[in-house]
């Protein structure tokens, strides 16, 4: 098949993952190429042009929704509208943290200030390192009030780009698993007749919406999970393995739009969040992904989002526990 590359290359290459292809594709950002001799995705010329269109712009931080605005428009319009808009963002961006530097240096120059042999000054460092709210509540704080309160809106604002994070415990439950496979094949084994055919005998039991309940990675490799009832068999299941899934504390939170790039700014935000708490990872345990709306159970959905919601579950234990 001359000028076609095999999805495995085209990873390689552009250093991006087979999940992240599929994902532009299924949003309708490029299209790949099979016969019927062959099961790979492929990918010609004129889709690699796109690909590095769209990485570009994923670098400017600008969304898969927007992206798709842009290549469904003739001429610039698009681009321009979106690229002007993100640099309004970028403005506003720099201008709270601007803000926000000029009121840490007044609590800089407010401390400086201080008398530390008095136990309240000593106490107000504290509390306003700690939770400004609550030394408010507690502290003659002699500083101009206008200012706190405008920190605690600059800095909510510039929180809000960033998913909050959950703890969940998910129960032990028996399932089936495709077992570890090539990211070019999981997909594929992803829609498998036969988990339909489970679904459809009532033996699958699927702890969110439906379809299968978690994809993890590990070592190159991916597989899915299916919950099932007690009364399955592995000949219901067959040709894939029935386990005893262990489950466990997780963090929860959910990458917008779908690819590698989104999934990394979550595990750093999970990264982020630990420092502050008692719980570590747990490295025994992989990472879980769950897509709450797919393109074929919730086309409308899917429609009106323009982009894809993954749920991350990141395995947490308490640092006691080590």
């Amino acid at each position: 098949m001359p000028n076609l590359i095999k999805i495995k290359e085209v990873s390689s290459r552009y250093d991006v993952s087979s999940r992240t292809l599929r994902y532009y594709e299924e949003m309708g950002l490029i299209t790949s190429t099979r016969s019927e001799d062959y099961s790979y995705r492929m990918y010609d010329n004129d889709c690699l042009k796109k690909l590095e269109q769209i990485l570009i712009l994923r670098k400017l931080n600008i969304s898969v929704k927007d992206i798709k605005r842009i290549f469904d428009t003739v001429g610039s319009e698009v681009v321009l509208e979106v690229l002007e808009k993100k640099v309004g963002d970028i403005d506003g961006e720099v201008a709270l943290l601007h803000e926000l530097k000029a009121i840490v240096l007044e609590f800089i120059d407010h401390i400086k200030q201080s008398d530390f042999s008095k136990e309240s000054d000593v106490k107000l460092l504290y509390d306003k390192a700690r939770e400004i709210e609550k030394s408010l509540a507690n502290v003659d704080y002699t500083g101009n009030h206008a200012n706190i309160n405008r920190l605690l809106e600059v800095t909510e604002k510039l929180d809000k780009k960033v998913p909050d994070i959950m703890v969940v415990k998910i129960p032990k439950f028996r399932a089936f698993t495709t077992g570890l496979v090539g990211w070019d094949k999981i997909f594929d084994m992803g829609s498998d007749a036969k988990s339909i055919e489970l679904s459809a005998r009532g033996l699958t039991m699927p702890i969110l919406f439906g379809g299968c309940d978690f994809l993890y990675g590990k070592d190159g490799k991916a597989a899915w999970i299916w919950r099932i009832t007690s009364e399955a068999t592995e000949a219901d299941t067959h040709p894939f393995e029935i386990i005893e899934f262990q489950g466990g504390l997780y963090t929860v939170s959910v990458s917008v739009d779908g690819d590698g790039e989104s999934h990394d700014k979550v595990r750093s935000k999970t990264a982020r969040w630990l420092e502050t708490t008692n719980f570590i990872i747990d490295n025994d345990r992989e990472m879980l992904g769950h897509m709450i709306y797919t393109h074929d159970h919730y086309p409308d959905i899917m429609k009106g989002l323009g982009y894809e919601q993954m749920v991350l579950y990141a395995p947490i234990k308490l640092k006691e526990d080590c």
